[in-house]
């Protein structure tokens, strides 16, 4: 079998999948191939990761119809607090002072795992091919040839427009031959989330130390997802002390602002490195979410940077569907590209200098950081700004990113 498609998605974790459901409709023709078999509440990409969704995310997730099919509520975030341990300045920002609405919301990543998933059931048009694996890509001038395992059993496909969407370490990235600039924080994250004594009421901290950053996102009234930055030698150590021990290290990085820590989930560990693509398109492929950037955590901006990669994307191909022009023609790509550029380097360069600069023990430069958050704490129109383009209204935002 032979079949040519107007666009082939490799990778259907939460952006590929948000790339699909945003086509559906168009008239295009689409297919999704993802590694594992859909299924709900057991996704391998769903971990337990909690989301720190961005204004912009959740008004695009919600123009998708994806919205309506989370099943447990999100918790907004109202409030942020950012301070540094051992600083004098701290920053706030409140939504409701700022004249906004929230800053967003906290999701579980399996929750909105699954409703991307019953809104792809919902996808009449589009073709998935799971479980599937890519083994082979062959460029041509009017489409390019895929293998793809499916079951045990190979299948030919051609696509007009190949969407690489599979990850870090992207297959489809690595047979095009793009670079990808690497940095290697020395980090991993520990996620997990635990019960907090004092009531959160909204607010999410942002925490520096000098072992990395550490992230509290609502979830209730007294549950919060916890983000802890530790050295990658220590990760496995500290994933493995017992509950008491692991929360009297909590407490010596973020203090008792909300009480005593208690009963706290299963601690898994993620390496943090930073991966940047060279390019984001070769002839008939383009690159999005971890395939074409991969971030630190710090400010939660991986899938709603991603999200974003696709929704632009999305936006480009229905327009030129519309003209009856090719998916994968080289002017579109570049136009994605250039449209993406300015968010992309942003965002990444403010999360990597960030991290750099707060890892930075040498004393002047952490007087001068409390500074910074005290003085960015009495400037309520630059924290407006900041607000908005961590709400994902940064640069060339698409429509539906906009969309109440």
């Amino acid at each position: 079998m032979n079949d040519l498609h107007d666009i082939v998605i490799i990778g259907g974790g939460l952006v590929g999948s948000s790339l699909a459901i945003a086509l559906e409709g168009s008239g295009l023709r689409v297919a999704l191939v993802e590694a594992a078999r859909p299924q709900i509440a057991a996704q391998p990409s769903y971990d337990e990761r909690n989301l720190a969704l961005a204004r912009a995310s959740i008004n695009a997730l919600s123009a998708l119809g994806v919205w309506r099919e989370v099943e447990q509520p999100a918790t907004p975030i109202e409030r942020i607090h950012i301070s540094r341990r051992g600083g004098f300045g701290s920053m706030q920002l409140d939504a409701k002072e700022l004249g906004l609405p929230e800053f967003g919301a906290v999701l579980p990543a399996r929750e909105l795992g699954n409703a991307l998933l019953h809104r792809l059931d919902a996808c009449r048009a589009l073709e998935r091919i799971a479980p599937a694996q890519l083994t082979a890509i062959e460029s041509h001038d009017d489409a390019i040839g895929l293998s793809v395992l499916a079951d045990g059993t190979s299948r030919q496909l051609r696509t007009r427009l190949l969407v690489g969407a599979d990850g870090t370490e992207s297959f489809v990235r690595n047979h095009f031959g793009i670079g990808a600039d690497r940095f290697d924080y020395a980090q991993s994250a520990l996620v997990t989330t635990l019960t907090c004594e004092r009531p959160l009421h909204g607010q999410a901290f942002e925490r520096f130390t000098d072992s990395g950053p550490l992230a509290l996102l609502p979830l209730g009234t007294h549950r919060a997802g916890l983000v802890l930055t530790v050295r990658s030698a220590e990760a496995e150590s500290t994933a493995a002390l017992d509950d008491s021990a692991f929360i009297a290290l909590v407490h010596e990085r973020f203090g008792y602002r909300l009480g005593r820590f208690s009963r706290p989930g299963k601690r898994k560990p993620y390496p943090l490195v930073r991966m940047l693509a060279s390019v984001l398109t070769a002839p008939r492929m383009v690159l999005i979410g971890n395939a074409a950037q991969t971030v630190h955590p710090l400010g939660a901006q991986g899938f709603n940077l991603g999200l974003r990669d696709a929704l632009t994307l999305a936006e480009l191909l229905i327009e030129a569907q519309g003209q009856a022009a090719d998916p994968g023609d080289a002017e579109l790509l570049s136009r994605h590209a250039a449209r993406r550029r300015p968010d992309r380097e942003a965002t990444t360069a403010f999360s990597h200098d960030l991290v750099r600069l707060t890892r930075n023990d040498f004393p002047p430069l952490r007087w001068l950081a409390s500074l910074g958050l005290a003085t960015l704490d009495q400037l309520p129109p630059l924290k407006r700004r900041i607000a908005l383009r961590g709400m994902g209204f940064r640069g060339d935002v698409s429509r539906l990113g906009l969309s109440p």
